[in-house]
C-alpha cells in the first residue's frame, strides 16, 4: 500500500524514540556491598553442597566395610587428626581385621617419621644451635640437657652457652647455675649486635648452644627473633621445642610462626605430662619436621632421649585416651569426613605407604 510523504516523515521522526524504548533495560545494582553479599551466599551454598556430597560419598555406611569404619574410629579415638586418620584408613590393606589395619598404620607412621638416627651426627659435627619456642615449653632445661651431653663428649672447654632471655626474672640465673655445675661460662646477649660479637668471640668452641627468650607464637617479636638468629655471619641452626601436651591446632600455629626460612629440626618436650603422643606425632609427620630428641622429665641430663620412631608410635597407639570427645558414631563420621577442613587437608597425602 502506498504511503504518503507526510505519513512517511511522521514514522521517521518517531523511530529514534521507538529504538530507545526497545534498548532501555532496568539498571543493574552495582553496590559492592550487596554484590559481595551475593557472592558470599553462593560460596556458602557451594561449600554446603560439597560437604554433604563428600559426607555421603565417604559414609555410604551400609556399603563401607565395618573394618574400615572401625579403623577410622580407633585412629580418631587415639587423637590423630581427621585428615591423617582418613588417609590411613582409605589406604589400609583390604580384607583384613581392624587390628591388622592398625598394625599397618603403625608401620607407615614409624617409617615416615624423620629422626636423628645417630646422635654422633650432632655431637661430633658441632656448630651453633639455638633452641626456640613458646614460653614454658622447656627450652632452658633442654639446653642444659644438651649441654651435659656435649660436655661428656668433648669436655667443658669445647662448649659455650648463650642466653637471649633477659625478660624473665631469674631466666639467666637458671642457665648460669646449670653452666656452673658443668663448668661452662654463660654469655648473655640483648640484641643482634651482641649476638654477632659473642659468636665471633666463641668461634674456637666446638659447640655453642643458645637459649632464646620464649614468646607466644602470635607475638610479632617472633619474626624479629628469627631475623636476629638468621642475621649472624656464623650459621645458627634452629631447633624448635614443642610441648607434647598441646593440641594439634596449637602445635601447627607454633610451627608456622617459628619456621621462618627453615628449621634444622624439633624436640618434643614434656612427654611425661602428655596423655597421648598422637597430637605431637601427627603434627611432626604432616609438617615434615625432623625429630631430634624427646624430653621425658625434669632431670638433667637423664631425661632426654634420642627419638625412636617405633617406640614413639607404639606409645601413641597404646596410650590412646578413652574420653568420649574422641569417640564418634557412624552418622557423626559422615559429617566429620565431609567437613571442609578435612576435605582440604592435603598434608597427609605425601606420606609414603609402600
Amino acid at each position: 500500500m502506498a504511503c504518503s510523504e507526510d505519513a512517511f516523515a511522521a514514522i521517521i521522526s518517531q523511530e529514534p524514540r521507538i529504538s530507545m524504548q526497545l534498548n532501555t533495560a532496568p539498571p543493574l545494582n552495582t553496590d559492592p556491598e550487596q554484590l559481595n553479599h551475593v557472592v558470599d551466599e553462593i560460596r556458602a551454598m557451594r561449600d554446603s553442597l560439597e560437604s554433604q556430597i563428600a559426607g555421603i560419598s565417604w559414609s555410604g555406611a551400609p556399603a563401607r566395610p565395618p573394618e574400615q569404619v572401625g579403623t577410622l574410629k580407633e585412629l580418631l579415638a587415639m587423637g590423630f587428626s581427621a585428615g591423617l586418620a582418613r588417609y590411613l584408613t582409605d589406604n589400609a590393606p583390604s580384607n583384613v581385621s581392624v587390628e591388622e589395619r592398625l598394625e599397618w598404620a603403625k608401620g607407615v607412621l614409624a617409617k615416615n617419621l624423620s629422626v636423628l638416627r645417630n646422635e654422633d651426627d650432632l655431637l661430633e659435627q658441632g656448630g651453633v644451635y639455638a633452641l626456640i619456642g613458646p614460653t614454658g615449653v622447656g627450652k632452658t632445661t633442654t639446653t642444659a640437657k644438651l649441654a651435659a651431653r656435649c660436655v661428656m663428649r668433648h669436655g667443658a672447654g669445647q662448649l659455650a652457652l648463650i642466653t637471649t632471655d633477659a625478660y624473665r626474672i631469674g631466666a639467666h640465673e637458671q642457665l648460669r647455675i646449670y653452666g656452673k655445675i658443668l663448668g661452662v661460662i654463660v654469655h648473655s646477649v640483648k640484641d643482634e649486635v651482641d649476638l654477632r660479637i659473642a659468636l665471633e668471640e666463641l668461634q674456637n668452641k666446638h659447640t655453642v648452644l643458645i637459649d632464646t627468650v620464649g614468646m607466644s607464637q602470635r607475638d610479632q617479636m617472633v619474626t624479629e627473633q628469627i631475623a636476629m638468629l638468621s642475621g649472624t655471619k656464623v650459621p645458627v641452626k634452629r631447633l624448635l621445642c614443642l610441648n607434647s601436651t598441646s593440641t594439634i591446632e596449637t602445635l601447627n600455629e607454633v610451627i608456622n610462626a617459628y619456621r621462618g626460612s627453615g628449621l634444622e629440626g624439633c624436640i618434643l618436650t614434656k612427654l611425661d605430662e602428655a596423655p597421648s603422643l598422637s597430637n605431637a606425632l601427627d603434627v611432626v609427620l604432616r609438617q615434615k619436621l625432623r625429630l631430634f630428641y624427646v624430653g621425658t622429665g625434669q632431670r638433667v641430663p637423664e631425661d632426654l632421649e634420642i627419638a625412636e620412631p617405633e617406640q614413639l608410635v607404639s606409645k601413641a597407639f597404646t596410650k590412646s585416651p578413652k574420653n568420649k570427645a574422641n569417640r564418634y558414631e557412624n552418622n557423626e563420621l559422615a559429617i566429620l569426613m565431609g567437613s571442609e577442613e578435612v576435605r582440604n587437608d592435603s598434608s597427609a597425602r605425601s606420606l609414603k605407604i609402600d
